[in-house]
């Protein structure tokens, strides 16, 4: 990972996007905090710097702002929206409260073809804005090389300096044509070749693996999820029998989830697997208690218990690895009002505790989820593990409202395995964020044969997102829904009722506890 581009983050929504997008260009991308001194950044030899936008304005007192020496580390510079601002406040220009906000879709245009940023694009192109403030006065030595409807400088170059501004938003997929702005950026400017593969990331990883490790042992807890599994994957490339994973069976997952990993793992990539059947345990703790807040701490307490014992059986071993990613690595940047800093609520279970004496080996803590799957394909991981959708820790503990028994979790086990059945078998299972099956406390009156019955209600769960920050619900087909509602009707002995749920995140959340 030699070559590499800098993102100093000032609060932007939008930032995480611009480093991916950067890395689609097959380019490395490093997010950092605004304010990181520029001795530290020339230290990583970049090939270039990204400011990225943020929801603040540069002439207030608390405005967040960065290094000044940045600007005479002789590297090519492109400030986005806020980021161009920036560059104004520091290089003698001026930025002002717009008469006129710019939100949403604009057109630009450009006034001077040969700047490289536009390199092969068209004099006209859509592109999206989110700013009130505007730039009134250019930084000495640049010049405007694009307009919108509302804004003379929406595009600013130093040809000299390789200093580049954009008032638009080149990341997002509201401006079409953005990533080839920024392949510009990266290729023709900084001069980036296109190094940054998954495959020459596994060489990369393994290295340092090894560099890490040593010839001591390692242990990881291994969900079955995709982040486990593709980290366990790569370490045990790396070190082979140094690697034991442990898999607990916690009462409350997926139908044949144990199974599957023994097989993929344990029988197909030869793994040290040490499988800790704790079903009973937790279904005992569980009794009873209908509070879903309790539900994952008992969860949670009873799977740290269990994993404990669990490396203590395993041998003794210096490293406890993780599938951290790189999202969860970035540091929030305190700005108040930063649409970046909100914490993401998870439904999974909590950390390890402290007094587990580990060095953590975190071998994806610097990818994002997207390249994660790419890594899990290249080291042969089946489609099905990498592209299996988000479950949560908790498991379908949060998917049985009311008291979690062995009874109901059989019956939302078989009415969820027949959601994925025909989700995968309709296609529609990889084209969306999540589809599960939710048990609910609700007995209503139904007709089966010539009986009367009185029997559970499944609700089925569609949703499109991101990042599970915000989810709409998906409008499946109707025949798509007549042959779940059929089928778990038919097939999932005490449900008598079906329905399908339509809200979306806000105001309901994609689990529903």
């Amino acid at each position: 990972m030699n070559e590499q581009i800098v993102i100093l983050d000032f609060g932007s929504q939008y930032t995480q996007v611009i480093a991916r997008r950067i890395r689609e260009c097959n380019v490395y991308s490093t997010i950092l905090p605004y304010n990181t001194p520029a001795k530290e950044i020339a230290a990583m030899k970049p090939s270039g710097i990204i400011l990225s936008g943020g929801p603040s304005s540069v002439y207030t007192k608390k405005a967040p702002l960065p290094d000044k020496a940045i600007f005479n580390l002789n590297l090519p510079i492109l400030g986005i929206c806020y980021g161009v601002q920036i560059l104004a406040h520091f290089l003698g220009g001026k930025v002002e409260p717009g008469q006129k906000r710019e939100y949403g879709k604009g057109t630009l245009t450009l006034k001077d073809p040969s700047c490289a940023l536009f390199r092969k694009l068209p004099a006209a192109l859509q592109v999206w804005n989110s700013h009130g403030d505007k730039l009134t006065k250019l930084p000495d030595g640049f010049v405007p090389v694009a307009t919108t409807e509302n804004s003379q400088y929406a595009a600013i170059e130093n040809h000299e300096r390789k200093m580049f501004g954009l008032q638009f938003h080149p990341e997002v997929a509201h401006t079409p044509r953005g990533k080839e702005i920024l392949a510009n950026f990266v290729h023709g400017i900084c001069n980036c070749g296109k190094s940054w593969t998954m495959r020459s990331y596994v060489d990369h990883a393994v290295e340092v693996i090894r560099a890490q490790v040593g010839k001591e042992k390692v242990i990881l807890g291994l969900s079955g999820g995709v982040d486990s599994s593709v980290a366990a994957a790569l370490i045990h490339k790396a070190i082979g029998d140094q690697l034991t994973c442990i898999f607990v069976n916690n009462g409350v997952l997926r139908a044949k989830e144990a199974d599957t990993v023994r097989e993929v793992f344990g029988r197909n990539f030869k793994l040290k697997l040490q499988y800790e059947d704790a079903s009973k345990l937790f279904m005992g703790r569980l009794k009873k208690i209908t509070d879903p807040e309790r539900k994952r701490k008992i969860i949670g307490k009873t799977f740290i218990e269990v994993f404990q014992a669990a490396t203590k059986r395993a041998g003794k071993a210096k490293f406890l690895a993780q599938g951290t990613l790189y999202p969860d690595v970035i540091e929030s940047i305190p700005i108040a009002g930063n649409p970046a800093a909100m914490i993401k609520s998870h439904h999974n279970v909590g950390g390890l505790p402290k007094n587990m004496k580990f060095e953590l080996v975190e071998p994806l803590k610097c990818l994002f989820k997207d390249e994660v799957r790419q890594l899990g394909l290249e080291l042969g991981l089946p489609k099905e593990i990498v592209y299996r959708q988000p479950f949560p820790g908790p498991g379908l503990a949060v998917r049985i409202l009311g008291e979690v028994t062995p009874a109901r979790c059989t019956i939302l086990r078989n009415a969820d395995a027949i959601v994925v059945e025909e989700m995968k078998s309709s296609g529609w299972y990889y084209k969306i964020w999540q589809s599960f099956a939710v048990l609910l406390p609700v007995r209503s009156v139904g007709v089966m044969g010539d009986e009367r019955t009185y029997e559970y209600t499944i609700a089925v769960r569609a949703v499109e997102s991101q990042d599970g920050m915000t989810a709409d619900w998906v409008k499946l087909p109707y025949d798509l829904l007549e042959r779940l509602a059929s089928r778990i009707i038919n097939e999932v002995k005490g449900v008598n009722r079906c329905v399908f749920d339509i809200t979306s995140k806000p105001p309901g959340t994609i689990e529903w506890e």
